[in-house]
């Protein structure tokens, strides 16, 4: 792969190839994969085999990573005790993330071992990874017989009670009475969570016993692959969360999925605590026409056509969810959807297409936007969904291939020509896409100099630089931000900062992914040729700087002037992933500042915002469920008191049904959406041209 492209990665070109379920930016929690759309129900009839054993093949790949990951990884950091202790973490995290199978004295046994995993895998040594599995495994059937047990008992929903949800306060239970107390408890708020969406009685202890026995068999079918994927990943995720192994099956996969162009819904997902949670919409996919689903919602159920029976899909294994998702274009496919994780059970109903580069295209209005004070500012808006190249014509030289760019500038040549006063940027929902194309636009408004720095794991610093004098836009220039802006969005927004060319304004901060991943093919690295299969190596070998030497990794690219959003409050940055690389600065560029932000009238534009805000009644309604989601959100426990339970689900409820309704009024898929948020950045942009221009700083052109 073309390590000049960002850290969308190796999957974001199957995605944007029009592979409905393939994820974007990959993190060790998600899986990209083609399995047979038979997989799902295979699963439910499969029976036990032996415990999996490791072969020589097995140890000999391990033996590889162990040399690969701390020759190539960007950190330089070695295979040492310190990762040893987080692969121990995150092996046990990815069976038992809320600590409900294992006893403590399981864990304690483990971590003896937890300054020898990088000595054991130098040596292609699995032993351990096996060990915990078949414990893990006798631990699931263990309580999952105690699950059925308890589920032929009465619960008292009357009692005061209460479940820990939260995995950092949960504790291994230490006896066998104390982990049946806290199935006791998981089983009640199942029974409360399907109650509140309308499943009692029989139907719904069926339903539980089904998820439950299902759950035990999915272990049961575990083979080699699937311990040598979650073991080595486990040690490479201890460097960063983008360094992965991906294992001869699933490199098979991936490599038939990228050949079928398979369709689907057009999202990333990644499992968590057994449930499958969105990780991001693809522009121009079915979901994003849709507009409903979105980023940190949880699918519960598949269901195939218009009326076929909606399947339960709670701790079902990825990689059969996505089969059951994917199908042909055209076809029906209804998700049964919990928005945010938690809330009523939504019904959605998407009709499966290919991603398609029109919709996912750079698209612009003219906006005449009505200032508080009944002036007119003509606002030309650009809603950019991603950096887009079609690399296929561009590679052949076709004169005329589609690129962002080449988009962008079309669009500003128009606005030139009927006058704008000044151009708002949305990249709001920009996860990233070609760096090549965040440089070539960036372009489009500086006259010409560095926009991004990348250094390797050797220390070697490269500057990319727009070559091309001149610029399409020298106006005043509005870029709109907010959490999940990501990768090349970030170097779009931070090179404009850095040459104070413009002002960003969104969430405090973007996203904060500002590495480059590589997928490196483990036979090929041995033998020279893919004549076998060893699987690939994922890893992280790159590190962007913005032109004056900041990174965007972590901190991502602060904005000028922050707006009230639920996303800056949304754990789904860089920063809320586990042993994501820090961040750091290297020597910045030489290049231009254009006196385009001055801290006078910086000071003046966030002080105009924030008395509107604070005046504005859907803003402070938004405040105020911005204040309820992080009340919820920081909660360690749910009670599992009937009436109070249902209060607390009634006020997500009432927040979830707010939200609906505003996305109901936003016609699908338009370019300017006149909502009181982006009303706000449109009355930012005015007071922007009005300061440049009283201070006599620019003219609109």
């Amino acid at each position: 792969m073309d390590s000049r492209f960002p850290a969308r990665t190796f999957a974001h070109l199957a995605a944007l190839a029009g592979l409905g379920v393939a994820c974007l930016t990959v993190p060790a929690t998600a899986q990209v994969t083609a399995v047979a759309p038979a997989a799902a129900a295979q699963a439910e009839t499969e029976t036990a085999t032996a415990p999996p054993q490791p072969t020589a093949q097995d140890r000999h790949i391990a033996r590889l990573i162990a040399q690969l990951i701390p020759k190539y990884h960007i950190s330089t950091m070695a295979l040492n005790d310190e990762i040893s202790e987080r692969a121990l973490d995150l092996y046990l995290d990815r069976f038992d993330p809320l600590k409900l199978y294992f006893y403590q004295s399981d864990i304690d046994q483990f971590k003896a071992y937890k300054d020898k995993i990088d000595d054991m895998v130098k040596k292609g040594d699995l032993t351990l990874a096996y060990s915990i599995f078949n414990r893990f495994t006798q631990r699931v059937d263990e309580r999952v017989a105690v699950a059925l047990e308890l589920l032929d008992s009465e619960f008292d929903f009357s009692k005061e009670d209460y479940i820990i949800v939260d995995a950092e306060a949960a504790q291994y239970a230490n006896s066998p009475e104390e982990a049946r107390e806290r199935w006791r408890r998981q089983i009640k708020y199942a029974l409360l969570d399907l109650r509140d969406d309308g499943t009692e009685g029989d139907e719904a202890r069926d339903l539980l016993r089904r998820r439950y026995k299902r759950y035990a068999r999915r272990f049961k079918t575990y083979d080699n692959d699937d311990l040598l994927e979650a073991y080595l990943t486990s040690v490479t995720s201890a460097f960063d969360p983008h360094s992965t192994y991906m294992s001869p099956s699933t490199l098979d996969d991936f490599n038939i999925s990228m050949g079928l162009k398979l369709q689907g819904i057009g999202a990333a997902l990644r499992e968590k605590d057994g449930n499958t949670v969105v990780m991001q919409v693809i522009p121009g996919g079915a979901a994003s026409l849709d507009e409903r689903l979105q980023p940190d919602d949880v699918i519960v159920s598949v269901g195939q056509g218009e009326s076929g029976e909606m399947v339960d899909i709670v701790e079902m294994p990825l990689q059969d969810v996505v089969s059951l998702i994917r199908g042909n274009a055209g076809t029906v496919v209804r998700l049964g959807v919990k928005v945010g994780g938690k809330g009523t059970l939504e019904i959605y109903k998407l009709v499966r297409a290919q991603v398609e580069l029109e919709q996912s295209a750079a698209r612009g209005k003219i906006i005449d936007h009505e200032m508080p004070d009944g002036t007119k500012q003509k606002i030309g808006f650009i809603n950019l969904p991603s950096f887009y190249m079609d690399m296929q014509a561009a590679r052949e030289n076709q004169a005329d291939f589609r690129s962002s760019t080449r988009d962008v500038r079309r669009i500003l040549m128009d606005f030139k020509t009927q006058g704008v006063q000044g151009v708002v940027i949305d990249l709001s929902r920009n996860g990233g896409g070609s760096l090549t194309e965040a440089i070539n636009l960036t372009g489009l408004f500086i006259n010409r100099g560095p926009v991004v720095q990348v250094k390797d794991s050797g220390g070697q610093i490269n500057q990319y630089n727009d070559e091309e004098p001149g610029t399409v836009w020298s106006g005043p220039l509005v870029v709109q931000t907010s959490k999940f802006s990501a990768s090349a969005s970030e170097i779009f927004a931070g090179a404009i900062k850095d040459y104070n060319r413009g002002i960003i304004v969104g969430d405090p901060q973007t996203h904060g992914k500002g590495t480059v991943q590589t997928l490196m093919d483990l036979a090929e690295r041995l033998f020279g040729t893919q004549r076998a299969n060893y699987g690939a190596l994922k890893v992280t070998l790159q590190q962007f700087y913005l032109p004056d030497g900041e990174s965007t990794q972590r901190d991502g690219v602060a904005a000028d002037i922050v707006l009230p959003s639920l996303t800056q409050k949304m754990d789904v940055a860089e920063g809320d992933l586990k042993y994501a690389l820090e961040t750091d600065r290297i020597d910045g560029a030489r290049h231009d500042i254009y006196n385009l932000v001055p801290t006078d009238l910086l000071t003046e534009l966030r002080q105009k915002s924030e008395q509107r805000v604070k005046a504005d009644d859907e803003f402070i309604d938004l405040i105020r469920r911005i204040a309820l989601f992080v009340k919820q959100k920081d909660e360690d426990t749910v009670p599992l008191e009937e009436t109070a339970f249902m209060e607390r689900r009634k006020e997500l409820d009432a927040q979830k049904e707010e939200e609906k309704e505003e996305l109901e009024q936003e016609t699908d898929q338009e370019v300017y959406r006149d909502t009181f948020y982006n009303r706000e950045v449109m009355n930012i942009t005015g007071d922007y041209i009005e300061g440049l221009q009283r201070q006599q700083l620019v003219q609109s052109r």
